[in-house]
């Protein structure tokens, strides 16, 4: 294999397609970067077994060939260049030259033999989204993807499209979030992405004009997104049923500005950490919000005005939960939707219901 290509391009490719580089991995090739030269076009790809991500960038290449080279150490090297063009050539015994202007490495790398074959995905059902209203629907719930492998299926969001909209919804047994999005596709399709594949996914989305294609099989999709093409394996099982765990209404309605809670919260809640764990109170009464909070080391109190209708209450939660969720919602004020104090902690837009966050309430002992 020989070729010469530009080296932001090569740097950007490589750096984007190791994140699906597993660095500990029973299968050596699986450490590297797949190249392949052919037809004046390099192509990379990065795979974990999971989830693949593959680019192809515009070489001279003067010898057709292929080679898996070493992820970490191909991309310290390359962004080590001075040089705008990098040459690369690889030998029988897989000893690859990477040069660029008067600097040089030689390294050793596998045969293309030994890199696992990517799933074959066939008999897709075929979508767009604007790549930037994805984005956002992933880094407003990503937040609440289970963490814990007790529940798998939690471990990854759920894609659900019904009548023309499609449902973005993550839960983790304490907090969900729900996104909803305006989709031009009139089926019916449900299915489960891994939170590690939506997290590299949106990596490589752009918050500007432009659609995601998505190809969804029996036990893969695959996102297209300019040059990318990223293939993840779906979860399987039996997801939350989202709609039945969203309360109707609420028996307390707070309007108030985001910042300000978010503030508010985050003050109250500075005696508490990991090893100091104890539940913020937030208490609705005649239009205030009073926040306080009691640890073996002090006390925090706040408090900041609202607009309230409806039943005073009070109402326990863990701050950082509540935190993640103020923080993905959009526009600079909430609705808070409670009804009594064991019911979840419902955030929403203040028109509609294109987001909707849940928070778990904690049960307040009596001070």
């Amino acid at each position: 294999m020989q070729l010469i290509c530009d080296k932001q391009l090569l740097v950007d490719a490589v750096a984007n397609v190791s994140r699906a580089v597993s660095s500990k991995n029973t299968l050596a090739a699986l450490e590297g970067v797949f190249l392949r030269a052919k037809n004046n076009t390099l192509s990379l790809t990065g795979y974990d077994l999971e989830l693949a991500i593959s680019t192809e960038i515009e070489a001279d290449v003067r010898e057709a060939g292929e080679i898996v080279l070493s992820a970490r150490i191909f991309l310290d090297m390359i962004r080590r260049m001075p040089s705008e063009q990098i040459s690369i050539s690889s030998d029988a015994k897989m000893l690859t030259l990477v040069k660029g202007s008067m600097t040089e490495y030689t390294i050793l790398g596998l045969p293309a033999s030994e890199y696992p074959e990517l799933p074959g995905v066939s008999e897709t059902t075929e979508l767009s989204i604007p790549q930037a209203a994805l984005k956002n629907m992933i880094s407003q719930t990503l937040f609440a993807i289970a963490v814990s492998d007790s529940k798998p299926v939690h471990t990854g969001s759920l894609f659900d499209i019904k009548g023309g909209e499609l449902c973005l919804v993550s839960v983790d047994g304490y907090r969900l979030a729900l996104r909803r999005e305006k989709v031009a596709f009139d089926e019916t399709l449900s299915f489960i992405v891994p939170g590690k594949s939506l997290s590299e996914v949106s990596k490589l989305l752009r918050d500007e004009e432009g659609d995601v294609e998505l190809g969804v099989a029996r036990r893969h999709i695959i996102f297209r997104t300019g040059s990318y093409r990223i293939v993840s394996r779906l979860l399987e099982g039996e997801f939350l049923d989202y709609r039945a765990a969203i309360p109707e209404g609420g028996a307390t309605t707070v309007k108030i500005g985001t910042r300000d809670l978010i503030s508010a919260i985050d003050r109250a809640s500075l005696l508490i950490s990991d090893n100091i764990k104890s539940p913020l109170r937030m208490k609705f009464e005649e239009g205030l919000i009073k926040i306080s909070c009691s640890t073996a080391i002090g006390k925090a109190y706040d408090e900041i005005r609202c607009e309230q209708s409806g039943d005073d209450v009070e109402i326990g939660f863990n701050s950082r939960y509540m935190l993640d969720a103020l923080k993905a919602s959009e526009g600079d004020e909430i609705r808070v939707l409670i009804n009594g104090p064991l019911s979840p902690i419902k955030l929403m837009p203040v028109e509609g219901d294109a987001f909707v966050f849940l928070v778990l309430p904690v049960r307040l002992k009596s001070e």
